[in-house]
């Protein structure tokens, strides 16, 4: 390996960040003792700014040590349309019209359990919303768990120690369950053209392993806190649809075309921007867009892929000296410090492998995509949805590693052993 200096500038500056995803609570402890300069210091807590503030640092250096014109042909360089696709996927699947439905589904699904209404509504949103995202992509059924999970859960005062298992598992979940096909999972995306992987080997390969540990996950939460989720009152069986059905049309046709050319920003922008028109003209039917939290997201995306764009010299070094046993559990344990995307991205470039590489690379990659808010593309949205009510409205990055330690476990145990 020979790095260059932007790439050991890159490296150091991308571990910098990590480590700053960490100290988001010192620097929001800061604000309170530094009311004078509050805003600099709740800037840097916000988990969402980290790897964007540093990718700033990084194009300073760039135009420093070299000109603006490198800074900005390093920028064009890139491929942006997964932090573009998923801010807008984020704002779209959390509309009131698309929300209403899958909550209908819930509930109906949950009608058939026989448990009480809460435990069976906890359920589907932690296994049947999971599962969804091989379908509506990872990031929006991200977004729904979370919207669902926050406003019959989180809202009513639950434990520490619920809402710290229900995101891990979630995570966990929401990364393993778009493996069902190869267009919904980014990981799978970033390899399924270039390998020729369709759904069905995507199914026989990882979509039944991942099923069975997504709902195994969803069941050992459900069971470990049926007690507290009991005595909660969520009712299964009352529908409260305030949007005309021809309007949930509508949205659901907005979603399906926005995932359907998640391939061409051109497309989905234009999509999004008759959204848009759609939903101020029917905004009594709409509650507010999340659009701050989904630019947040997207920030915090293009961050990670412009700081991860130096990453390539030693992680492609790293991945190509492994075998396949050593490349599974150095792919998940990779995963939680990058995102998963990247990570296969840059194995798929290696040259030379079998399919045993590709499945351990893959497999590791879904597999981590839980343990840390970086490791997957969609854990972002998710974060910025629930932390509001965690203490500080902060997330322990521990906390959240180690509640997603079991059902990535679970996870290992399904792709190694089934």
């Amino acid at each position: 390996m020979n790095p260059t200096l932007l790439e050991v500038v890159g490296t150091g500056l991308f571990a910098v960040a990590v480590a700053h995803t960490f100290l988001t609570k010192y620097f929001e402890h800061l604000a309170h003792l530094q009311p004078n300069h509050a805003g600099i210091w709740h800037l840097l807590g916000e988990v969402e700014v980290v790897f964007g503030f540093w990718a700033f640092v990084l194009l300073a250096f760039m135009a420093v040590s070299g000109s603006a014109a490198d800074a900005t042909r390093y920028l064009e360089g890139l491929n942006y349309t997964e932090p573009a696709f998923v801010f807008i996927i984020m704002v779209v699947a959390a509309s009131r019209p698309v929300l209403e439905l899958c909550k209908a589904g819930a509930r109906m699904l949950a009608r058939y359990i026989p448990v009480s209404d809460s435990l069976a509504f906890y359920f589907v949103c932690m296994s049947v919303i999971p599962l969804l995202g091989s379908f509506i992509t990872e990031p929006a059924a991200m977004t729904l768990a979370a919207l669902m999970l926050r406003d019959n859960f989180y809202s009513k005062n639950i434990s520490h120690r619920l809402k710290y298992v229900t995101l891990g598992a979630l995570f966990v979940n929401v990364s393993i369950g778009g493996t069902l096909t190869h267009f919904a999972a980014p990981p799978v995306l970033m390899v399924a053209s270039k390998w020729n992987w369709d759904m069905w080997y995507m199914l026989g390969h990882f979509g039944w392993k991942s099923a069975i540990a997504v709902f195994i996950n969803a069941g050992v939460a459900t069971l470990l806190f049926a007690r507290e989720l009991t005595a909660l009152k969520v009712d299964a069986r009352t529908a409260d649809r305030t949007v005309p059905r021809t309007l949930i049309l509508l949205h659901v046709l907005f979603l399906v075309a926005i995932v359907y050319f998640a391939h061409h920003p051109v497309v989905f922008v234009g999509l999004f921007l008759l959204f848009l028109g759609v939903a101020e003209g029917y905004k009594h039917y709409h509650d507010r867009l999340m659009l701050r939290e989904g630019l947040m997201v997207g920030f915090f995306l293009a961050g990670l892929v412009t700081l991860g764009a130096q990453q390539q010299w030693w992680l492609q070094t790293a991945l190509a000296g492994m075998d396949n046993t050593a490349l599974y559990f150095g792919a998940t344990a990779l995963t939680a410090i990058t995102d998963n995307a990247a990570l296969t991205y840059l194995g798929s470039l290696v040259e030379g492998t079998d399919d045993a590489f590709k499945y351990s690379l893959v497999a590791g990659a879904v597999t981590g995509g839980g343990l840390t808010v970086i490791a997957n593309a969609p854990n972002p949205a998710g974060f910025a949805i629930l932390r509001g009510h965690f203490d500080d409205e902060s997330i322990n990055p521990l906390g959240l590693f180690v509640t997603a330690l079991p059902p990535t476990i679970v996870a290992i145990l399904a792709f190694q052993v089934l």
